[in-house]
Protein backbone atom coordinates (compact mmCIF):
# COMPACT_ATOMS: atom_id res chain seq x y z
CA UNK A 1 0.00 0.00 0.00
CA UNK A 2 1.67 3.23 -1.13
CA UNK A 3 1.15 6.24 1.11
CA UNK A 4 1.94 9.55 -0.64
CA UNK A 5 1.44 11.58 2.55
CA UNK A 6 4.11 9.73 4.49
CA UNK A 7 6.45 9.50 1.53
CA UNK A 8 6.26 13.27 1.06
CA UNK A 9 7.17 14.11 4.66
CA UNK A 10 10.50 15.78 3.91
CA UNK A 11 11.54 15.71 7.55
CA UNK A 12 11.32 11.93 7.75
CA UNK A 13 13.12 11.50 4.43
CA UNK A 14 15.92 13.77 5.60
CA UNK A 15 16.33 12.22 9.03
CA UNK A 16 16.11 8.62 7.85
CA UNK A 17 18.62 9.32 5.08
CA UNK A 18 21.17 10.51 7.63
CA UNK A 19 20.36 8.36 10.64
CA UNK A 20 19.49 4.66 11.03
CA UNK A 21 16.03 3.75 12.25
CA UNK A 22 17.22 0.67 14.13
CA UNK A 23 16.60 0.83 17.87
CA UNK A 24 19.76 0.89 19.97
CA UNK A 25 19.03 1.07 23.68
CA UNK A 26 21.66 3.43 25.03
CA UNK A 27 21.90 7.04 26.17
CA UNK A 28 25.58 7.65 25.39
CA UNK A 29 25.18 9.22 21.95
CA UNK A 30 22.33 11.44 23.13
CA UNK A 31 24.39 12.62 26.10
CA UNK A 32 27.33 13.42 23.82
CA UNK A 33 25.23 15.52 21.46
CA UNK A 34 23.38 17.29 24.27
CA UNK A 35 26.72 18.24 25.80
CA UNK A 36 27.91 19.61 22.46
CA UNK A 37 24.74 21.73 22.28
CA UNK A 38 25.31 23.17 25.75
CA UNK A 39 22.95 20.86 27.64
CA UNK A 40 19.48 22.01 26.56
CA UNK A 41 17.99 19.32 28.85
CA UNK A 42 19.19 21.41 31.79
CA UNK A 43 17.31 24.50 30.60
CA UNK A 44 13.78 23.11 30.66
CA UNK A 45 10.77 23.82 32.86
CA UNK A 46 9.77 21.06 35.34
CA UNK A 47 9.83 17.67 33.59
CA UNK A 48 7.33 14.84 34.02
CA UNK A 49 8.85 11.66 32.52
CA UNK A 50 6.36 8.90 31.59
CA UNK A 51 7.14 5.22 30.95
CA UNK A 52 5.06 2.04 30.79
CA UNK A 53 3.72 -0.53 28.36
CA UNK A 54 0.19 0.79 27.79
CA UNK A 55 -1.43 4.12 28.48
CA UNK A 56 1.69 6.31 28.22
CA UNK A 57 0.33 8.48 25.45
CA UNK A 58 -3.14 8.79 26.96
CA UNK A 59 -1.68 9.71 30.35
CA UNK A 60 0.49 12.38 28.71
CA UNK A 61 -2.56 13.67 26.83
CA UNK A 62 -4.50 14.02 30.09
CA UNK A 63 -1.56 15.76 31.77
CA UNK A 64 -1.22 18.20 28.92
CA UNK A 65 -4.94 18.99 28.72
CA UNK A 66 -5.27 19.62 32.46
CA UNK A 67 -2.14 21.81 32.59
CA UNK A 68 -3.24 23.79 29.56
CA UNK A 69 -6.72 24.23 31.03
CA UNK A 70 -4.93 25.95 33.93
CA UNK A 71 -3.27 28.34 31.47
CA UNK A 72 0.16 26.71 31.47
CA UNK A 73 2.37 26.51 28.40
CA UNK A 74 3.39 22.88 27.92
CA UNK A 75 6.18 21.25 25.90
CA UNK A 76 5.42 17.65 24.86
CA UNK A 77 7.53 14.88 23.29
CA UNK A 78 5.62 11.75 22.24
CA UNK A 79 6.17 8.87 19.83
CA UNK A 80 5.48 7.53 17.37
CA UNK A 81 3.73 10.00 15.12
CA UNK A 82 0.63 8.90 13.25
CA UNK A 83 0.77 10.93 10.05
CA UNK A 84 3.38 13.71 10.25
CA UNK A 85 6.69 13.84 12.07
CA UNK A 86 5.79 17.19 13.67
CA UNK A 87 3.20 15.41 15.88
CA UNK A 88 6.11 14.19 18.03
CA UNK A 89 7.20 17.67 19.14
CA UNK A 90 4.73 20.15 20.63
CA UNK A 91 6.42 23.41 21.65
CA UNK A 92 4.58 25.51 24.24
CA UNK A 93 1.29 24.01 23.12
CA UNK A 94 1.76 24.09 19.34
CA UNK A 95 3.06 21.44 16.95
CA UNK A 96 6.50 22.47 15.78
CA UNK A 97 6.38 24.30 12.43
CA UNK A 98 8.00 22.92 9.29
CA UNK A 99 10.24 25.96 9.08
CA UNK A 100 11.28 25.73 12.71
CA UNK A 101 11.98 22.04 12.36
CA UNK A 102 14.12 22.47 9.25
CA UNK A 103 16.24 25.14 10.95
CA UNK A 104 16.57 22.99 14.05
CA UNK A 105 17.66 19.93 12.08
CA UNK A 106 20.34 21.97 10.32
CA UNK A 107 21.62 23.32 13.65
CA UNK A 108 21.68 19.97 15.44
CA UNK A 109 23.16 18.00 12.56
CA UNK A 110 25.92 20.58 12.15
CA UNK A 111 26.85 20.15 15.81
CA UNK A 112 26.60 16.36 15.53
CA UNK A 113 29.18 16.56 12.72
CA UNK A 114 28.38 13.18 11.22
CA UNK A 115 28.81 11.18 14.42
CA UNK A 116 26.65 8.03 14.70
CA UNK A 117 23.19 8.70 16.14
CA UNK A 118 19.88 6.96 15.51
CA UNK A 119 16.63 8.38 14.20
CA UNK A 120 14.94 8.33 17.61
CA UNK A 121 17.99 9.69 19.36
CA UNK A 122 18.27 12.74 17.13
CA UNK A 123 14.50 13.23 17.33
CA UNK A 124 14.84 13.40 21.12
CA UNK A 125 17.67 15.92 20.88
CA UNK A 126 15.72 18.04 18.39
CA UNK A 127 12.80 18.19 20.80
CA UNK A 128 14.93 19.11 23.82
CA UNK A 129 16.70 21.84 21.87
CA UNK A 130 13.37 23.24 20.68
CA UNK A 131 12.02 23.17 24.23
CA UNK A 132 15.11 24.91 25.64
CA UNK A 133 14.74 27.70 23.07
CA UNK A 134 11.11 28.49 23.98
CA UNK A 135 9.77 29.47 27.42
CA UNK A 136 7.11 27.19 28.93
CA UNK A 137 5.76 26.10 32.31
CA UNK A 138 5.90 22.31 32.08
CA UNK A 139 7.61 19.64 29.98
CA UNK A 140 6.06 16.20 29.34
CA UNK A 141 8.41 13.52 28.02
CA UNK A 142 7.12 10.12 26.90
CA UNK A 143 9.61 7.26 26.82
CA UNK A 144 10.07 5.74 23.38
CA UNK A 145 10.93 2.15 24.32
CA UNK A 146 11.71 0.65 27.70
CA UNK A 147 13.02 3.42 29.90
CA UNK A 148 16.38 2.67 31.49
CA UNK A 149 18.35 2.93 28.24
CA UNK A 150 15.84 4.96 26.26
CA UNK A 151 17.13 8.11 24.58
CA UNK A 152 14.82 10.23 26.75
CA UNK A 153 16.31 8.97 30.02
CA UNK A 154 18.79 11.81 30.47
CA UNK A 155 17.13 13.72 33.32
CA UNK A 156 18.95 13.52 36.65
CA UNK A 157 16.18 15.20 38.62
CA UNK A 158 12.79 15.30 36.87
CA UNK A 159 9.94 16.92 38.77
CA UNK A 160 8.49 13.42 38.91
CA UNK A 161 8.35 10.14 37.03
CA UNK A 162 5.17 8.27 36.08
CA UNK A 163 4.94 4.55 35.30
CA UNK A 164 1.77 3.32 33.58
CA UNK A 165 0.79 -0.39 33.55
CA UNK A 166 3.67 -2.70 32.66
CA UNK A 167 2.90 -5.74 30.55
CA UNK A 168 4.39 -7.97 27.86
CA UNK A 169 5.44 -6.09 24.72
CA UNK A 170 8.59 -5.56 22.65
CA UNK A 171 9.85 -8.86 24.00
CA UNK A 172 12.63 -9.01 21.41
CA UNK A 173 14.15 -5.87 22.98
CA UNK A 174 12.99 -5.82 26.61
CA UNK A 175 11.90 -9.29 27.65
CA UNK A 176 11.07 -12.00 27.81
CA UNK A 177 10.36 -11.94 31.56
CA UNK A 178 7.92 -9.40 32.97
CA UNK A 179 10.45 -8.63 35.69
CA UNK A 180 13.00 -7.66 33.03
CA UNK A 181 10.47 -5.41 31.29
CA UNK A 182 9.61 -3.78 34.62
CA UNK A 183 13.33 -3.26 35.34
CA UNK A 184 13.63 -1.36 32.06
CA UNK A 185 10.60 0.83 32.87
CA UNK A 186 11.78 1.45 36.43
CA UNK A 187 14.98 2.94 35.05
CA UNK A 188 13.30 6.36 34.81
CA UNK A 189 13.02 6.53 38.62
CA UNK A 190 15.61 8.98 39.93
CA UNK A 191 17.24 9.39 43.33
CA UNK A 192 15.03 11.28 45.74
CA UNK A 193 12.51 12.24 43.08
CA UNK A 194 8.84 11.20 43.38
CA UNK A 195 7.37 8.49 41.18
CA UNK A 196 3.65 7.88 40.63
CA UNK A 197 2.81 4.31 39.63
CA UNK A 198 -0.30 2.73 38.10
CA UNK A 199 -1.73 -0.59 39.23
CA UNK A 200 0.74 -3.34 38.39
CA UNK A 201 0.97 -7.09 38.33
CA UNK A 202 2.83 -8.38 41.39
CA UNK A 203 5.96 -9.36 39.49
CA UNK A 204 6.31 -5.89 37.95
CA UNK A 205 5.44 -4.08 41.18
CA UNK A 206 8.14 -5.93 43.10
CA UNK A 207 10.81 -4.68 40.70
CA UNK A 208 9.49 -1.10 40.57
CA UNK A 209 9.21 -0.90 44.36
CA UNK A 210 12.75 -2.20 44.82
CA UNK A 211 14.08 0.43 42.41
CA UNK A 212 12.23 3.22 44.20
CA UNK A 213 13.40 1.99 47.61
CA UNK A 214 17.00 1.72 46.46
CA UNK A 215 16.97 5.30 45.22
CA UNK A 216 15.00 6.72 48.17
CA UNK A 217 12.42 7.88 45.63
CA UNK A 218 9.00 8.52 47.22
CA UNK A 219 6.57 6.18 45.45
CA UNK A 220 2.84 6.73 45.24
CA UNK A 221 1.01 3.59 44.07
CA UNK A 222 -2.51 3.43 42.68
CA UNK A 223 -4.62 1.17 44.86
CA UNK A 224 -2.41 1.73 47.89
CA UNK A 225 -1.50 5.41 48.31
CA UNK A 226 -4.27 6.77 46.10
CA UNK A 227 -7.03 5.31 43.99
CA UNK A 228 -9.20 6.22 41.03
CA UNK A 229 -12.43 4.68 39.86
CA UNK A 230 -15.63 5.34 37.96
CA UNK A 231 -18.80 6.01 39.94
CA UNK A 232 -22.04 7.15 38.40
CA UNK A 233 -20.24 8.07 35.22
CA UNK A 234 -17.81 10.33 37.14
CA UNK A 235 -14.11 9.95 37.87
CA UNK A 236 -13.36 9.80 41.58
CA UNK A 237 -9.76 10.18 42.76
CA UNK A 238 -9.06 9.46 46.43
CA UNK A 239 -5.86 10.47 48.23
CA UNK A 240 -5.03 10.55 51.92
CA UNK A 241 -5.99 14.22 52.03
CA UNK A 242 -8.95 14.60 49.68
CA UNK A 243 -11.54 13.11 47.37
CA UNK A 244 -11.83 14.66 43.92
CA UNK A 245 -15.14 14.29 42.07
CA UNK A 246 -14.33 14.91 38.42
CA UNK A 247 -16.14 14.56 35.08
CA UNK A 248 -15.52 11.44 33.01
CA UNK A 249 -12.45 11.59 30.76
CA UNK A 250 -13.10 12.52 27.15
CA UNK A 251 -11.16 9.45 25.96
CA UNK A 252 -13.51 6.47 25.83
CA UNK A 253 -13.15 3.21 27.70
CA UNK A 254 -13.00 1.99 31.30
CA UNK A 255 -9.19 1.87 31.10
CA UNK A 256 -9.14 5.62 30.52
CA UNK A 257 -10.50 6.21 34.02
CA UNK A 258 -7.31 4.59 35.33
CA UNK A 259 -5.12 6.62 32.96
CA UNK A 260 -6.91 9.84 33.88
CA UNK A 261 -6.71 9.03 37.59
CA UNK A 262 -2.98 8.38 37.25
CA UNK A 263 -2.55 11.77 35.54
CA UNK A 264 -4.54 13.52 38.27
CA UNK A 265 -2.40 11.88 40.96
CA UNK A 266 0.74 12.96 39.11
CA UNK A 267 -0.41 16.58 39.04
CA UNK A 268 -1.32 16.44 42.72
CA UNK A 269 2.24 15.24 43.35
CA UNK A 270 3.61 18.04 41.16
CA UNK A 271 1.72 20.41 43.46
CA UNK A 272 1.51 23.39 41.10
CA UNK A 273 -1.16 25.61 42.67
CA UNK A 274 -2.23 26.84 39.24
CA UNK A 275 -3.54 23.38 38.30
CA UNK A 276 -6.55 23.30 40.60
CA UNK A 277 -9.53 20.94 40.62
CA UNK A 278 -11.48 23.14 38.22
CA UNK A 279 -8.62 23.06 35.68
CA UNK A 280 -8.39 19.29 36.06
CA UNK A 281 -12.12 18.95 35.37
CA UNK A 282 -11.97 21.15 32.28
CA UNK A 283 -8.86 19.39 31.01
CA UNK A 284 -10.32 15.91 31.39
CA UNK A 285 -13.33 16.95 29.33
CA UNK A 286 -11.15 18.50 26.61
CA UNK A 287 -8.52 15.78 26.19
CA UNK A 288 -7.84 14.65 22.62
CA UNK A 289 -5.54 11.75 21.72
CA UNK A 290 -5.97 10.31 18.21
CA UNK A 291 -6.13 6.56 17.57
CA UNK A 292 -7.01 5.75 21.17
CA UNK A 293 -10.53 4.38 20.83
CA UNK A 294 -11.22 7.33 18.57
CA UNK A 295 -14.60 7.54 16.92
CA UNK A 296 -14.07 8.25 13.23
CA UNK A 297 -16.70 10.67 11.97
CA UNK A 298 -14.76 12.21 9.07
CA UNK A 299 -12.98 10.83 6.03
CA UNK A 300 -13.89 8.31 3.35
CA UNK A 301 -14.00 5.29 5.68
CA UNK A 302 -16.31 7.10 8.10
CA UNK A 303 -18.60 8.04 5.22
CA UNK A 304 -18.76 4.42 4.07
CA UNK A 305 -19.69 3.32 7.58
CA UNK A 306 -22.28 6.06 8.00
CA UNK A 307 -24.06 5.04 4.79
CA UNK A 308 -24.64 1.62 6.34
CA UNK A 309 -25.49 3.08 9.76
CA UNK A 310 -22.40 1.50 11.33
CA UNK A 311 -20.20 3.10 13.99
CA UNK A 312 -16.47 3.21 13.22
CA UNK A 313 -13.71 3.30 15.84
CA UNK A 314 -9.91 3.40 15.62
CA UNK A 315 -7.30 2.29 18.16
CA UNK A 316 -3.56 1.64 17.99
CA UNK A 317 -3.52 -1.08 20.69
CA UNK A 318 -1.47 -4.12 19.71
CA UNK A 319 -0.68 -6.32 22.73
CA UNK A 320 -2.74 -8.58 25.04
CA UNK A 321 -3.14 -5.90 27.72
CA UNK A 322 -4.47 -3.46 25.11
CA UNK A 323 -6.72 -6.17 23.68
CA UNK A 324 -8.29 -6.68 27.10
CA UNK A 325 -8.89 -2.94 27.51
CA UNK A 326 -10.43 -2.67 24.04
CA UNK A 327 -12.67 -5.69 24.57
CA UNK A 328 -13.90 -4.16 27.83
CA UNK A 329 -14.61 -0.85 26.08
CA UNK A 330 -16.47 -2.60 23.26
CA UNK A 331 -18.43 -4.61 25.81
CA UNK A 332 -19.56 -1.40 27.41
CA UNK A 333 -20.57 -0.01 24.02
CA UNK A 334 -22.61 -3.05 23.06
CA UNK A 335 -24.33 -3.07 26.46
CA UNK A 336 -25.78 0.37 25.81
CA UNK A 337 -25.98 0.14 21.99
CA UNK A 338 -26.48 -3.53 21.08
CA UNK A 339 -24.94 -4.29 17.70
CA UNK A 340 -22.70 -6.95 16.22
CA UNK A 341 -18.96 -6.29 16.49
CA UNK A 342 -16.36 -6.44 13.74
CA UNK A 343 -12.60 -5.99 14.01
CA UNK A 344 -10.42 -4.81 11.14
CA UNK A 345 -6.88 -5.64 12.11
CA UNK A 346 -3.33 -5.42 10.82
CA UNK A 347 -0.18 -5.62 12.94
CA UNK A 348 3.54 -6.19 12.93
CA UNK A 349 4.67 -9.80 12.60
CA UNK A 350 6.48 -9.74 15.96
CA UNK A 351 3.29 -9.06 17.95
CA UNK A 352 1.30 -11.63 19.95
CA UNK A 353 -1.75 -11.53 17.71
CA UNK A 354 -3.50 -14.49 19.34
CA UNK A 355 -3.00 -12.91 22.77
CA UNK A 356 -4.42 -9.65 21.45
CA UNK A 357 -7.56 -11.34 20.07
CA UNK A 358 -8.23 -13.69 22.98
CA UNK A 359 -10.03 -11.13 25.21
CA UNK A 360 -12.62 -10.49 22.48
CA UNK A 361 -13.98 -14.07 22.57
CA UNK A 362 -17.16 -13.23 24.53
CA UNK A 363 -18.05 -10.50 22.01
CA UNK A 364 -17.75 -13.00 19.12
CA UNK A 365 -16.62 -10.42 16.56
CA UNK A 366 -15.98 -11.15 12.93
CA UNK A 367 -12.30 -10.35 12.22
CA UNK A 368 -11.20 -8.93 8.88
CA UNK A 369 -7.42 -9.21 8.67
CA UNK A 370 -5.41 -7.08 6.29
CA UNK A 371 -1.96 -5.50 5.95
CA UNK A 372 -0.23 -2.13 5.82
CA UNK A 373 2.80 -0.53 4.22
CA UNK A 374 5.72 -2.04 6.11
CA UNK A 375 8.10 -4.91 5.37
CA UNK A 376 7.55 -5.98 8.97
CA UNK A 377 3.76 -6.26 8.69
CA UNK A 378 2.33 -9.71 9.32
CA UNK A 379 0.60 -11.34 6.33
CA UNK A 380 -3.17 -11.05 6.53
CA UNK A 381 -3.61 -14.83 6.59
CA UNK A 382 -1.24 -15.08 9.57
CA UNK A 383 -3.34 -12.55 11.50
CA UNK A 384 -6.54 -14.35 10.52
CA UNK A 385 -5.05 -17.66 11.71
CA UNK A 386 -4.18 -16.07 15.07
CA UNK A 387 -7.75 -14.79 15.41
CA UNK A 388 -9.11 -18.25 14.62
CA UNK A 389 -6.77 -19.76 17.20
CA UNK A 390 -8.33 -17.35 19.71
CA UNK A 391 -11.76 -18.75 18.83
CA UNK A 392 -12.92 -16.01 16.44
CA UNK A 393 -14.25 -16.15 12.89
CA UNK A 394 -11.73 -14.47 10.61
CA UNK A 395 -11.39 -13.43 6.97
CA UNK A 396 -8.71 -11.68 4.93
CA UNK A 397 -8.90 -8.54 2.82
CA UNK A 398 -6.50 -6.77 0.46
CA UNK A 399 -6.52 -3.47 2.36
CA UNK A 400 -8.45 -1.55 4.97
CA UNK A 401 -11.02 -0.27 2.47
CA UNK A 402 -11.84 -3.77 1.26
CA UNK A 403 -11.94 -4.97 4.85
CA UNK A 404 -14.45 -2.26 5.73
CA UNK A 405 -16.58 -3.13 2.72
CA UNK A 406 -16.65 -6.77 3.82
CA UNK A 407 -17.50 -5.83 7.43
CA UNK A 408 -20.33 -3.60 6.25
CA UNK A 409 -21.69 -6.32 3.96
CA UNK A 410 -22.53 -8.64 6.86
CA UNK A 411 -26.17 -9.52 7.40
CA UNK A 412 -27.99 -8.09 10.37
CA UNK A 413 -27.83 -4.76 12.19
CA UNK A 414 -25.12 -2.25 11.31
CA UNK A 415 -22.10 -3.16 13.47
CA UNK A 416 -19.64 -1.45 15.74
CA UNK A 417 -16.41 -1.70 13.74
CA UNK A 418 -13.03 -1.29 15.42
CA UNK A 419 -9.93 -0.78 13.29
CA UNK A 420 -7.01 -1.93 15.45
CA UNK A 421 -3.64 -3.66 15.65
CA UNK A 422 -1.00 -0.96 15.94
CA UNK A 423 -0.23 2.74 15.73
CA UNK A 424 1.49 2.44 12.35
CA UNK A 425 -1.65 0.89 10.89
CA UNK A 426 -3.82 3.49 12.65
CA UNK A 427 -1.61 6.20 11.20
CA UNK A 428 -2.18 4.89 7.69
CA UNK A 429 -5.93 5.08 8.28
CA UNK A 430 -5.74 8.67 9.54
CA UNK A 431 -3.40 9.63 6.69
CA UNK A 432 -6.00 8.71 4.07
CA UNK A 433 -7.80 12.05 4.42
CA UNK A 434 -6.43 15.47 5.46
CA UNK A 435 -9.51 16.04 7.65
CA UNK A 436 -8.44 13.14 9.89
CA UNK A 437 -4.83 14.24 10.36
CA UNK A 438 -3.93 14.83 14.02
CA UNK A 439 -3.68 18.53 14.88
Amino acid sequence: MYDPIRASDAVILRLRANHPSLIDLTTGRVERLLAALGHPEQRLPPVIHVAGTNGKGSTVAFLRAMAEAAGLKVHVLTSPHLVRFAERIRVAGELISDEGLEALISEVEAVNAGEPISFFEITTVLALQAFANTPADLCLIEVGLGGRFDATNIFDAPALSVITPVDYDHLEMLGPELSKIAWEKAGIIKAGRPVVVARQMDEALEVISAEADGLAAPMSLMGRDFDAWEAGGRLLVQTDERLLDLPPPALFGPHQFDNAGLAVAALLTLNDARIDEDAMARGLEATVWPARFQRLSEGRLARMAAERGAVLWLDGGHNPHAGAALAQALGRLTARDPRPVALISAMFARKDAQGFFAPFADLAPQVFATGFDSPNAAPAEEIAAAARAAGLIAHTAADVTDALKAALAQDGPAPHILICGGLHFAGEVLAMDPETWPR
